[in-house]
């Protein structure tokens, strides 16, 4: 991808409608049917929009640098507060058929402690990213000037790491806090399978990413 004001453009117009969207679809939990002690493991729909926006910003970082990958994460960031009070607004509003309202507030009404768990893990994960992406990538081309071929090391390492820490965190606080889980023995390794059926997928997209990351920075 070329150092255009229009590609950034149309990377941060990526990155927001799968940031939005990861919302939308984090109602919907996929079943694996692989068993797991406490049940099988299950990942929310919304991993798959989730892992879009660690791409774009690995691909924003590696082409236009730093400042503009951590700009695109602060944006972000104000468009999940944007969009969680119109969702709000909207579910606020008086329903001309109550069977609408109730399946709008099933499955996109806002949990407060869900909200809250995602905006935290959210800017946790994605400055984590940032943060991992550029110093890594400083320092393998600081040993090897010419080791730009090198780039899976530094968006593996950034998108791996920054996807557990988004999991560990979101899932702690959205269901092992919000939801009590942690305190409750008969909870926990359904808490656990849930963390380890998310990070499983988020790792195997990390690993999937890098072609696109490579197709996307080859002119960089």
């Amino acid at each position: 991808m070329k150092k255009t004001q229009q590609g950034l453009l149309a990377l941060g117009m990526l990155f927001g409608v799968a940031l939005v969207l990861s919302n939308v679809v984090a109602a919907k939990v996929v079943a694996t049917g692989i068993p797991f002690p406490g049940g099988t493991l299950a990942f929310p729909g919304a991993v798959f929009c989730y892992a879009i926006t660690f791409l774009v910003t690995d691909v924003v970082g590696e082409v236009w640098g730093r400042r503009e990958a951590a700009a695109i994460v602060r944006w972000g960031f104000a468009a999940q507060l944007l969009a969680a009070a119109l969702l709000l607004f909207t579910q606020a509003l008086p329903a001309a058929d109550p069977a609408v309202q109730e399946a709008y507030v099933r499955l996109l009404g806002q949990n407060g402690a869900f909200a809250g768990a995602s905006l935290v893990a959210y800017a946790l994960s994605q400055s984590w990213d940032v943060f991992v992406f550029h110093r890594i990538r400083a320092r393998v081309l600081a040993r090897h000037p010419d080791g730009r071929g090198r780039r899976w090391i530094w968006n593996n390492a950034s998108t791996m790491s920054s996807q557990l820490l988004d999991t560990i965190v979101f899932v702690g606080l959205a269901f092992g806090c919000g939801l009590g889980w942690i305190f409750d023995p008969a909870m926990r390794p359904a808490l656990l399978s849930l963390m380890l059926g998310q990070y499983l997928v988020k790792l195997a997209l990390a690993a999937l990413d890098t072609i696109p990351f490579y197709c996307l920075t080859r002119n960089a």
